[in-house]
């Protein structure tokens, strides 16, 4: 860091951190954000992976909060091409759960709460004949078809964290804020790095993005009392290998009322998830059990013809939401709304409480807007037509520019072209700079991953760890061998700077 003078520290480096931070750093502020662990490592990397509105939060009347989150899709969905895309899902219609009409008139609003130029509206269809009936049960014969979003969830929050960077922010990540200290003016802020080395830092403004920690750090690091609060709810997923073909996902309902998704997912496998369970323990150990794992395959099974069973399951994950606690009866009527807490009476403290990662990028033009009126400097707002990095493609068209890295790179494997073209969009020129031959991409650490990727991910993106790289900038875990992470980190300790003593960190943390 070549300042310890800030406008704003961030603290937290999941998607709300990140997307404040970016905001941010675009408004002309200076600003550091500062994550305990990797970017996305608890609760943004544990999602479903939607950019959606919420079909099911119309039942419980959150109307606002659904047509918030359908106007944000398109602007993703513009903004990302690369890491997100439209997705269409299909309900298969069960009549001893919702009539049929609730359902229409549910997918009506859907359809016209907000303007929509990319996706496509909602219609009915005869399981019987369209191809997303083929891996159902018979019973099954009539459906419904509406249009959402996909999100690499993790990828989103570093490319947000990189945006930020390059506008000027600084990320300190595997970085701990450990006491603030408030005058009338300013924070003085201590930081403690995951190799030891203490920093500090002063800012004119503090913003807890802390996510399932926003409340003890208001209790324990800055020790403000608050009204608000967060309640922790468990939500769990599943992965199976591919159960179909076609590239419709599912969402089904179930008898408790609650649905769960089917989602095709990454290539060779679906996704099943989520469930909603309170959550009393410590957020950094959460974990999926046997009796969620139980629900996930007996609700899917209760609509595909092949039963799926927990011995299918090639891997899980599991994260907990803090959501604004609203003191609803249930977990799975807990709003999905967030809040804005600004703390005036001294040196601004904004914290976040809630929030969804469809309306990421409103919440943190909200936050921004809040701690800019506080600190009486800097631009407008930015972010709702600016795309995030890799994402500047003519006309957000993924399609075309995939076509032309194929003919600018014919050497490159086409899977691999592919891959990186999700993952890093037009940032691949960057990665493929000078390239000309497969050898130039260095060796080949493990199947598919090349040094040159390793180098990129560790020298633009944060990643220290094969956790990192094989399960948070890209899901490559799921397709490589079993002794891939070990055989990653060793190299990571022998090629790359900066990285044995955090793996070493990470490891004792895990252990």
């Amino acid at each position: 860091m070549q300042s310890s003078e800030f406008d704003v520290v961030v603290v937290g480096g999941g998607i709300n951190g990140a997307g404040i931070a970016r905001d941010l750093a675009g408004r002309g502020l200076s600003v550091l954000l500062c994550e305990k662990d990797d970017l996305a490592r608890h609760t943004s990397s544990a999602s479903t992976k939607l950019i959606h509105g919420g079909l099911r939060y119309l039942e419980y009347y959150e109307f606002g909060l659904v047509r918030k989150a359908l106007q944000e899709r398109e602007v993703l969905l513009r903004a990302a091409p690369h890491i997100m895309w439209p997705l269409r899902f299909v309900m298969p219609h069960d009549s001893h759960l919702r009539p049929a009409w609730m359902i229409r008139m549910g997918l009506f609003l859907y359809d016209h709460l907000a303007r929509r130029e990319i996706l496509p509206g909602s219609n009915g269809i005869d399981l019987r004949k369209h191809p997303a009936g083929k891996p159902l049960r018979q019973d099954f014969g009539r459906g419904f078809v509406y249009s959402d979003g996909w999100v690499q969830d993790a990828r989103l929050v570093t490319l947000c964290a990189m945006d930020a960077h390059e506008r000027g922010a600084v990320v300190q990540t595997r970085t701990r804020c450990t006491h603030a200290e408030r005058t009338e003016t300013h924070w003085q802020i201590s930081l403690q790095q995951s190799q030891g080395d203490n920093l500090t830092v002063k800012a004119r403004s503090l913003v807890n993005a802390a996510g399932p920690w926003v409340g003890d750090f208001l209790r324990d690091v800055v020790q403000v009392p608050s009204k608000r609060k967060v309640r922790l709810i468990k939500g769990s997923h599943i992965v199976v290998k591919k159960l179909y073909d076609h590239q419709y996902a599912y969402i089904f309902q179930n008898p408790d009322k609650r649905i769960i998704f089917a989602i095709p997912y990454e290539q060779d496998f679906t996704l099943i998830g989520t469930t909603d369970i309170e959550y009393q323990g410590l957020a950094e150990q959460v974990a999926i059990d046997a009796d969620e794992v139980t629900y996930l395959c007996n609700m899917a099974s209760r609509y595909f013809t092949q039963t799926i069973t927990p011995a299918d399951v090639v891997w899980d994950y599991s994260g907990v939401r803090p959501l604004l606690d609203d003191e609803a009866d249930h977990a799975a009527s807990v709003t999905r709304d967030y809040d804005l807490t600004l703390d005036q009476t001294a040196a601004p403290l904004l914290s976040v409480f809630g929030g969804k990662i469809t309306t990421f990028r409103k919440l943190a033009e909200e936050a921004a807007d809040l701690i800019q009126q506080q600190l009486g400097k800097g631009s407008g707002a930015w972010t709702a037509y600016a795309p995030l990095p890799g994402g500047d493609m003519p006309a957000a068209d993924f399609d075309a520019f995939l076509a032309k890295l194929h003919l600018t790179y014919p050497w490159l494997p086409q899977g691999l072209t592919e891959r990186w073209a999700r993952s890093y969009g037009t940032r691949c020129t960057k990665l493929l700079h000078n390239a000309q031959t497969l050898a130039d991409l260095g060796s080949e650490v493990l199947p598919g991953l090349y040094e040159r990727e390793i180098r990129y991910l560790c020298e633009q993106e944060w990643a220290c760890t094969a956790q990192d790289i094989l399960w948070r900038r890209s899901k490559l875990g799921l397709h490589l061998p079993n002794d891939s992470e070990q055989r990653l980190d060793a190299w990571l300790a022998t090629h790359v700077a900066n990285t044995t003593e955090t793996n070493k960190t990470e490891q004792t943390r895990v252990s």
